[in-house]
């Protein structure tokens, strides 16, 4: 159909929101050291006009809240013309990886995000 496969948008979400983390000096790898995961509790996706085979995407991610137990990603989604072709959201938990519960993230990760709000 020379359309970018819809399921793709949360994979480029993924990378955004991973990116995103590194800039602010802290990586998923750093956290599940620190006993924590981060899964993905909900997702929204909108589509708006799609991206074609070979173009270029930009990804802007921002966080508008400051994390408590969850953690609320908004996503949008510009080809190469500038134009917004889709927008969407994550919520993402901190969980004790030994206990399977939901728990405030941790201090390290909240000191570095502070700067931001």
């Amino acid at each position: 159909m020379g359309y970018v496969y819809y399921g793709n948008y949360p994979l480029y979400y993924e990378v955004a929101r991973t990116d995103m983390i590194k800039k602010i000096g802290w990586t998923y790898g750093e956290m599940e050291k620190s006993g924590v995961m981060m899964p993905v509790a909900s997702l929204n996706v909108k589509y708006i006009r799609p991206a074609f085979y070979d173009d270029e995407l930009t990804v802007k991610v921002a966080v508008k809240e400051f994390p408590t137990k969850k953690m609320n990603f908004e996503y949008e989604v510009f080809n190469e013309q500038g134009k917004l072709i889709n927008t969407g959201s994550t919520t993402l938990v901190f969980v004790d990886m030994k206990t399977g519960k939901l728990i405030n993230p941790p201090k390290e990760f909240t000191d570095k995000l502070k700067m931001y709000f």
